[in-house]
């Protein structure tokens, strides 16, 4: 929460100041005490009429005063103030910075800068200290952190870096601008500072998600004797609720009341919001109920807490209690369902809010919406979101954008995802990660470093996602080489440090490749120690080579950092079962009875106009299930029928009976949803299939021979990819 800029509320332009209007000859003439007097526009044009007429318009001082209340004023309009100030023959400095000052607070803050570039070129005195912090708060508006720096530069030469006004309205420019660094340069320059001083760069550092700086800055501040206040504390609670800090926050919660410190709704909410941050929805309830005044943030930060928590039923009645609903509650509540893994309440609360039209959806609903939309591959619902965004005449910014490309390339329709990108002109590293992300999981490696190249083409600097997905391309396409140039040139090249997620991308490029002796080595070598993903990448690539040694070694190494990890017991056991060691299956499956371990129930959805159907691995709880059922011996009849033989080395456990054998493979959910799309869905239209679960050998080769006996084109998404099945063939080439 940005910190009030107090320093520039100085009321300088009253004209008791002497350095700004000298010349008060016709101060006590009647017209011009007038002005003060005024309560409306019409009757300062009134004014302004008489002025003109009795010439009193061409005095500079008499002309500021009119300025100053068509400006400054509770009924000022700055288009009836520039038409005055034109019209001026010969403006004071007052004048100037009467006008510079209101542009600066206003939607078009740009005019601010243009009018003191204007003094500087035509004005007869030189900007002074009262000019500078509002040309600077203009610059912060704008962002324009070059410009500003020029500014910077103009303060140092006309000698009025020393001055406390000028000097923290440079320590608000540079942090709007995001530049911390230039910032506390700034302030530490300083020969002397006030809590304005302070409150700024805390209040920066907290924004800035430096919260540990934040936090020191507050300790230096009361080591050098400045009072806090109510500003100070909202920056401190804010890196206390982003450093999930509680015991702190409890403590400046204490030191805020031993001390007096003003309790304003701001800061209430603050407080409010640091306690549900860190956690401790308890007490946050407890000041909630406390509090004499709640507003819509009150209400919606503590929906957000109990959402955040999980506590949906009580996130729920709180939004059915609250006086006034807007649409950052609702987003609290979709974002908390998305958030946590539950895409389906998410979407159900989405449509909710559209039947209810207690208010209208934003671009944060829009984007949380979509992503749970990608989490389901429910692709009508995403579909008529964008038809949305369209009508309603939403701009697209890459927030959405990227929430787009994402949806449709998870929902599996990736020239729908290629569209979206090329239809935008304004692109930023997360829309160009996000498209190369959407080609690397169906499996198009090459065409994603081919977009990598443009987007170097397009001077846009690549970020860890960007590698990370880039990787992951080169991955699931078999590129080797290619995985280990980008690797290399990561740091040498771009700058950019490999962090974990690298090193696992990397892990499963080799392991893929069966180079799990060089996979290995990369890992000794690591900077940093391996973390579950590593070692569960090359698990993954020893179920692949069926290497049983290594695949020890691995599980071993992931049970240690998490014991509970149900997926590294699955992946030995099919390990072992491939290897027909059925004895170390039973041992596994015990182990995990024991520690009361379940391996995750395969679940597949599909979309049916509009409704996402789930099914479970031997489902028998759809309303179709017995056409369903017959429709997969149908299938089962036809598979024999071109010579189809089941592998049961895709089953986990040993199961004697041939018969069993294949009616446990027989079961699995992705058949049961192929099952349910061949009856429901007409034969133009592809099955999208989306499954919790890496898809089985047994599967695969299933969904490849369905997709040329019915002539049915089958797009599958699994934990980890994209399988397109068309003619009896897939898009992945049997490299998963």
């Amino acid at each position: 929460m940005a910190a009030p800029n107090t320093n520039l509320q100085c009321d300088y332009l009253n004209p008791n100041f002497p350095t700004v209007n000298n010349d008060r000859f016709f101060a006590n003439h009647p017209i011009i005490t007038m002005i003060d007097r005024c309560s409306n526009t019409k009757h300062l044009k009134t004014i302004h009429a008489q002025m003109l007429r009795t010439g009193l318009f061409s005095d500079p001082y008499s002309a500021s005063k009119l300025i100053q209340a068509s400006a400054l004023s509770q009924f000022s309009s700055i288009q009836y103030a520039r038409k005055v100030f034109d019209q001026i023959p010969n403006p004071n400095l007052y004048s100037w910075n009467a006008l510079i000052r209101a542009y600066s607070s206003s939607p078009q803050p740009i005019h601010s800068f243009l009018i003191f570039i204007r003094l500087t070129y035509e004005g007869c005195e030189n900007p002074n200290k009262f000019t500078y912090p509002f040309v600077i708060k203009a610059l912060a508006e704008l962002s324009d952190l070059q410009v500003g720096k020029g500014l910077h530069g103009m303060v140092v030469k006309s000698g009025f870096i020393w001055d406390l006004f000028v000097l923290n309205s440079l320590i608000h420019f540079y942090v709007q601008c995001g530049c911390l660094k230039m910032a506390y340069q700034v302030f530490l320059s300083m020969p002397k500072r006030d809590v304005v001083s302070w409150n700024s760069m805390i209040n920066g550092f907290a924004q800035r998600d430096c919260a540990d700086e934040a936090l020191d800055l507050f300790r230096e501040m009361e080591g050098e004797d400045v009072k806090p206040n109510d500003v100070t504390m909202v920056g401190v609670l804010s890196a206390c609720g982003k450093k999930l800090d509680l015991e702190f926050g409890r403590w400046v919660h204490s030191y805020i009341e031993k001390n007096g410190i003003r309790m304003s709704l701001t800061l209430n909410n603050v407080i409010l919001d640091m306690y549900t941050k860190c956690g401790s929805v308890v007490e946050a309830k407890r000041f909630f109920d406390k509090m004499e005044e709640k507003d819509i943030i009150s209400w919606t930060t503590m929906l957000a807490g109990y959402a955040r928590l999980g506590d949906f039923y009580a996130a729920r009645s709180l939004l059915a209690a609250m006086p006034c609903q807007n649409i950052a509650s609702w987003n609290a509540l979709i974002s908390a369902y998305e958030q946590n893994g539950n895409p389906k309440e998410a979407v159900a609360i989405f449509n909710e809010l559209q039947l209810s039209k207690k208010a209208k959806p934003d671009e944060v609903t829009l984007v949380s919406t979509l992503s749970a939309c990608a989490q389901l591959g429910a692709m009508d619902l995403g579909g008529w979101i964008h038809v949305y965004i369209k009508k309603e005449g939403i701009r697209l910014n890459c927030h959405l954008i990227t929430a787009l490309i994402d949806m449709y390339s998870k929902c599996g329709d990736l020239e729908k995802a290629l569209e979206v990108f090329h239809s935008v002109d304004k692109r930023d590293v997360f829309v160009w990660s996000a498209m190369i992300a959407g080609l690397a999981m169906h499996g198009f490696g090459r065409d994603a470093i081919e977009l990598f190249l443009k987007m170097q083409e397009a001077k846009v600097e690549p970020n860890c996602v960007t590698f990370t997905n880039l990787l992951s391309a080169c991955s699931h396409s078999g590129l080797v080489e290619e995985g280990r140039d980008f690797f290399r040139q990561m740091e040498l090249v771009y700058d950019i440090v490999p962090v974990v997620k690298h090193y696992a991308c990397m892990v499963d490029i080799l392991g893929r490749a069966g180079l799990l002796e060089e996979a290995m080595e990369l890992i000794k070598n690591m900077p940093m120690a391996p973390a579950a993903s590593v070692w569960g990448a090359l698990l993954g690539a020893c179920r692949l080579h069926s290497n049983v040694d290594l695949a020890e070694h691995a599980f071993a190494r992931l049970l240690e950092l998490e014991p509970q990890n149900h997926r590294a017991y699955v992946l030995l056991s099919n390990i072992y079962a491939k290897s027909g060691k059925w004895d170390k299956v039973s041992e596994l499956r015990k182990v995990m009875r024991d520690c009361g371990l379940k391996k995750e129930p395969g679940c597949s959805s599909i979309e049916v106009d509009g409704i996402v159907h789930e099914f479970l691995v031997g489902d028998n709880s759809h309303p179709l299930s017995k056409k369903i059922y017959s429709k997969l011996e149908e299938i089962a009849a036809r598979l024999k029928s071109v010579g189809y033989v089941s592998n049961k080395s895709q089953l986990l456990q040993l199961v004697e009976e041939e018969d069993t054998q294949e009616q446990a493979l027989y079961l699995h959910s992705e058949r049961l949803a192929i099952a349910f799309g061949l009856l429901t869905m007409r034969p133009s239209q592809p099955i999208r299939i989306v499954k919790n679960l890496r898809v089985c050998g047994d599967c695969h080769s299933v969904a490849k021979l369905i997709s040329k006996l019915y002539n049915r084109e089958i797009i599958l998404r699994d934990r980890y990819r994209f399988h397109h099945f068309k003619g009896g063939y897939c898009s992945c080439k049997d490299y998963w």
